[in-house]
Formats: C-alpha cells, structure tokens, sequence
C-alpha cells in the first residue's frame, strides 16, 4: 500500500475583533490544511501559519510524500527534514512539516482502525486544559467576562496576556484576579515584551499581589542566558514557561541544557508534528520536566493524552473558534479537560468542507 493523494489548502479567517499580545497585533488567522490519502483513507493535519506554507508543501514536499509507505513515519519525517535542509528547517518550512507529519499520524490510525491516541499509547483519558485569550486589545470588562466565563464553565487555569503598556499590567492582572476568584490559577504571557529588569519587576509584582502561578515568554527566546538569569531569581511559586517557537526537539534540548524553564511549551504545529512532539515528550521525562502543549487543542488532544510529562494544553480563543467551525467532533470540556472519542479512528474528526470554504484563499 502507497500514499496515492496529498493535498494541500489554506483558509483565512477574520477574528471577532482586532486582537494584540504585548508584540503583536493581528485581525485574522490562517490555517494550512494537509489531506493524505491511501488504501481508501484520508488523513487531515494542519498548522496555523501564512499560506506561503501551502505553496512550500505543495511544491517540495507532497512528491516526496507519495508513493511512500503510509505507516513508516519516521522515514517520511526524515525525508522532509532533509528536504528542506538549503530552505532552513525552521520557520515556515517546520510548520509545513508538522502539517504533513500530523495528516500521516492521522492516516496510519484510521488505516489501522485505532484513535490515535491507543495507536501512539495512552497515558490519560483527558487532556487538562486553561483558557487563553485576555488580549491586551480588551478592555477590562471584556477581559473580566472572558476570564470569568472559563471559571464559571469549570476550567480552573486561565491565562492573560500582558506586556503592551506595561504600566497598566498591574491594574489588568488585579481585574483578572478579581474576575476569578481566589481559587482559580493565574497564568500571564508576555510575548517577549518585557526586557530583562522589567521581567523581574512584574514576576515578583504579580506572584506576591495577585498569586500569578506562571509566567511565558518573558523575553525573547534567544536571549537565554536572561531566561536562566530570571529563573534563578524569580518567585518559588512562580513558574517559567517558553518554548512554543521551538522548531523541532533540538531547540527544546537547548532550552533545558541552559536551565531557563520550569515547564517546557512545545506546539505540534511548529515543533514537526507528532512525531516532533511525542520526542520532546520523551525529552521532558528524561529530565524531569512538565509538559505543556501551545494553542491547536484538537490537534494536541491525542499526543497530548500520550505524553507522559504533559501537564495541560492551551484552550486558545482564536483556535478553538477556527477548529469548532471547520471539524465536526471537536469535543466540548468536561471538568476542565479534553478527552478523545474512543469510537472513532485517528483524530476522530472530520472536515467540515462547505463551511470552511468561505475562508479559502490558496495561493
């Protein structure tokens, strides 16, 4: 049996609102769709990326892709990797990746009739998960209800963003605080914007205020001898998380080699895939280390139910509004976590192609 078909479309859709973090400010997102077809069955994948991600898997790797053995994933991994080796093997061309890779997984399981989750080994009937969302763009009603709503819906974790003004930070975190109670965890995510003595003003302002559990991103992830530099001064109660631009297990490596993480963040829509995800799982248990999985929770929910280390999955506004309307079976939370269908094959969810055809925009 070969892989026969490997298609590829993407898909812009406009968010509610303009939405901004503490770097970045955005109106829309898009999603890169894979379908891989062989002995009768089509296995979807996708990334959140720019299209040109679409044109990249169309033009260098759907070839390489079929004719190929359905069920050696390891080899199709490498072989992309090595494809891509004079373009960079970061970027867009890991998200392309990672597309690919995910719609092989799903294919192997359906061929077998499994849920990817047993194909891959279970270690959890549910995927814990934290709502996130708390844009710098809303106002503080907006991030009061939002907040607020997961609570109230029995998702214990939330997470803000925060870094814009960083001068309004405080008052943000205190409405946050506020709007959730005392029982809920506070998480806050800077997108890189603060420098490395504002980072440590605001880790001990917000731990000893209003009991923020976890920080992400505090500065660039480059600059790791200011995350190390953080870790070793912040807060005991209060975490250190990046990763989520990691491009493959080799950046996590390097990550935990220089000590600058409490929790390791990988997302399976950059880091390549599954198979990208499942060996920095392995990573994490080698060396003691939480796992937790970067916004797409659909597609985290079964290698998420697999990684032994993981802690939880991002619940991202934007993502989980683009996955309920594009595929059918997309679960809704149960005491504040995911869980598989263990009834149907692969991701257990199909394509919702005439409601997604609105948003197509292929180059």
């Amino acid at each position: 049996m070969k892989i026969d078909r490997l298609e590829v479309s993407s898909f812009t859709v406009p968010t509610e609102a303009p939405e901004s973090d503490g770097t970045l400010r955005w109106d829309r997102t898009t999603l890169v769709l894979v379908e891989t077809t062989a002995g009768g069955e089509t296995g979807i994948g996708y990334t959140y990326a720019h299209r040109a991600a679409a044109t990249l898997i169309r033009d260098k790797l759907a070839e390489l892709i079929t004719e190929r053995d359905p069920l050696d994933i390891p080899a199709a991994w490498q072989a992309m990797r090595r494809e891509v080796r004079n373009l960079g093997a970061c970027g867009i061309a890991a998200m392309a990746i990672s597309a690919v890779d995910h719609s092989l997984w799903d294919l192997k399981a359906r061929l077998l009739g499994l849920p990817l989750v047993k194909l891959l080994g279970a270690c959890r009937g549910g995927m814990p998960i934290y709502g996130s969302g708390g844009f710098t763009s809303y106002d503080d009603e907006q991030l009061a209800r939002q907040l607020g709503g997961w609570v109230d819906a029995g998702i214990s974790r939330v997470k803000m963003k925060v870094g814009r003004e960083p001068e309004r930070d405080p008052e943000r975190v205190r409405v946050a605080r506020q709007a959730i109670g005392d029982d809920a965890e506070l998480f806050v995510d800077a997108n890189s914007a603060y420098d490395r003595k504002q980072a440590l003003h605001f880790m001990h302002w917000f731990a000893g205020e209003s009991d923020v559990r976890w920080i992400e991103q505090p500065l660039p992830p480059e600059d790791r001898c200011g995350m190390r530099f953080l870790r070793r001064h912040s807060p005991p109660e209060l975490e250190i998380t990046d990763g989520e631009y990691a491009w493959g297990p080799a950046d996590i490596r390097e990550m935990i080699d220089a000590d600058e993480v409490d929790v390791v963040m990988a997302d399976a829509t950059r880091c390549g895939g599954v198979s990208g995800f499942m060996k920095i799982a392995a990573l994490c248990e080698a060396h003691r280390l939480p796992l937790s999985a970067h916004c797409a929770p659909l597609l985290h929910l079964h290698p998420g139910c697999a990684a032994a280390p993981l802690r939880h999955a991002e619940y991202f506004h934007d993502h989980v509004r683009i996955e309920r309307l594009f595929f059918d079976g997309f679960p809704d939370p149960v005491d504040g976590a995911l869980h598989p269908d263990p009834s149907t094959p692969g991701l257990g969810v199909t394509f919702k192609t005439a409601d997604a055809e609105p948003y197509r925009d292929n180059p």
